[in-house]
């Protein structure tokens, strides 16, 4: 939608209401609802929000330890910069547009460098002065829940009960009983502007995944974080809870969020090379090669929270193997569309709770610095990923932190700031699980310890 087209509704009354939004740290839409005609007159230039949007945790708490805002320094305003080139219709919230906005600094009005828009757009910059284009996709899983956000909610999150009883992959059966949501999912985004594939049950009960057509790097992060938003605010209006969680239980898989990455030249595969074998061109190596080479690295950015790290286990689809492999799932990353100009690269490491902005661009920065490195590929692995003693992925957000604060490459990708920044986040989560007394303590040692 233009901005021509965004006056002409509202003078014919069928919008009156703009969402401006930024993306904060995990991944959440965060901003104001404007009266459409007060959003036509001035706030279309700018409007500010409070610079603590940038360092809450999940609960929107306030914790210390950040350089770039505290109690101290009285947690001042940043600037919203809406993008009206993301002007877009939100067809599930009658008479609805909503806008994504940069985030800038109150008295320079440069971009706040730790912001994930920020983060990803330096990424596709470095990779567009090399003359390529960056497109990706990612696939979104999540949990259908029986009952609502607030009963849910009121009960302590307790007795959780999914809408299908039993594993629905592909089950056309079972998930024709959830279509009371997945329908308006699909039929909304995609007259937003979403290029909506398909949803299809995936691989445990009431476990939906949906599927977004790849798009340059900045369109899909969008698209991943719309989605999500509104897959959580259909599923409400229709009485039910979904959950990004990676793992709710014990005895359920969990929910991923894989990343489909190539490079683009020209308006042409630049992965592509039709002489060699698998189809992979000397870039895409390379590429390649970066990513598994500062895998732990950027692992943070996959799984940033304590739960991330619970789907991570043998023969659950989850990758723990720092390996790449031909079309092989148990791989961390998976070649995929061999020998073909679709040939690409599936990062699978990544749950479903990331900021599609942040590990985009991490993933980015890695696989562009093995194009600068001109890394060498080790040779694809064969077999069961899971039996292999190849590296092993950071098994903790502790683990993840630290290669976070020991990253070279990241620091230059990023800047010092951003990776400090990110690091104390992690911490965050770290100190706040460790006041936590869970169930599983009070159950294995009230009596026995």
């Amino acid at each position: 939608m233009t901005f021509e087209e965004l006056k002409s509704k509202v003078a014919a009354g069928e919008i009156d209401t703009v969402l401006s939004c930024i993306v904060d740290m995990q991944g959440r839409l965060m901003g104001k609802r404007f009266h459409a005609a007060h959003f036509i007159d001035s706030a279309w230039d700018e409007t500010h929000c409070c610079n603590y949007l940038l360092a809450t945790d999940l609960k929107m708490a306030t914790p210390d330890g950040y350089a770039s805002t505290s109690w101290e320094q009285g947690y001042g305003d940043y600037v919203m910069k809406p993008d009206l080139a993301t002007l877009r219709p939100m067809p599930w919230l009658e008479g609805t547009v909503m806008v994504l906005c940069d985030v800038l600094d109150h008295h320079t009005h440069e971009e706040v460098p730790h912001s994930p828009r920020a983060m990803l757009k330096k990424q596709v910059a470095r990779a567009e002065a090399l003359g390529f284009t960056p497109m990706m996709a990612t696939e979104l899983e999540f949990f259908l829940f029986e009952k609502s956000f607030d009963e849910i909610r009121k009960s302590g999150f307790r007795d959780l009960a999914t809408l299908s009883g039993y594993n629905e992959d592909y089950n056309i059966l079972l998930t024709s009983r959830e279509e009371h949501v997945m329908r308006p999912v699909r039929n909304h985004l995609y007259a937003a502007g979403l290029p909506i594939e398909n949803s299809k049950g995936e691989a445990e009960t009431g476990q939906e995944e949906l599927n977004i057509k790849y798009a340059p790097a900045m369109d899909t992060a969008a698209y991943h974080t719309i989605a999500k938003h509104a897959v959580k605010e259909i599923a409400h209006s229709q009485g039910h809870a979904v959950s990004f969680l990676p793992k709710w239980s014990p005895d359920k898989v969990g929910s991923s969020s894989h990343v489909h990455q190539s490079l683009w030249k020209d308006g042409s595969p630049a992965f592509y090379d039709p002489d060699d074998k698998l189809g992979m061109s000397a870039l895409m190596k390379h590429y390649v090669a970066g990513m598994l080479k500062y895998a732990k690295d950027y692992m943070y950015f996959l799984a940033p929270y304590i739960n991330s790290y619970k789907r991570f286990q043998a023969g659950s689809f989850a990758p723990t193997r720092i390996i790449w492999s031909i079309d092989n799932r148990t791989a961390g990353f998976r070649l995929c569309g061999d020998g073909t100009k679709g040939v690409r690269i599936e990062c699978r490491v990544g749950g479903s709770d990331l900021n599609p902005y942040t590990a985009m661009a991490a993933m980015l920065a890695a696989g562009l610095k093995g194009i600068e490195e001109e890394l060498e590929l080790q040779p694809a692995f064969s077999g069961d990923a899971y039996a292999t003693d190849a590296e092993h992925l950071p098994v903790t957000l502790r683990d993840a932190r630290e290669a976070l604060l020991a990253s070279d490459m990241l620091r230059a990708a990023f800047g010092e700031d951003v990776v400090t920044h990110y690091a104390r986040a992690a911490e965050v989560e770290i100190e706040d699980f460790n006041r936590a007394v869970t169930d599983y303590e009070i159950a294995r040692g009230f009596e026995m310890a």
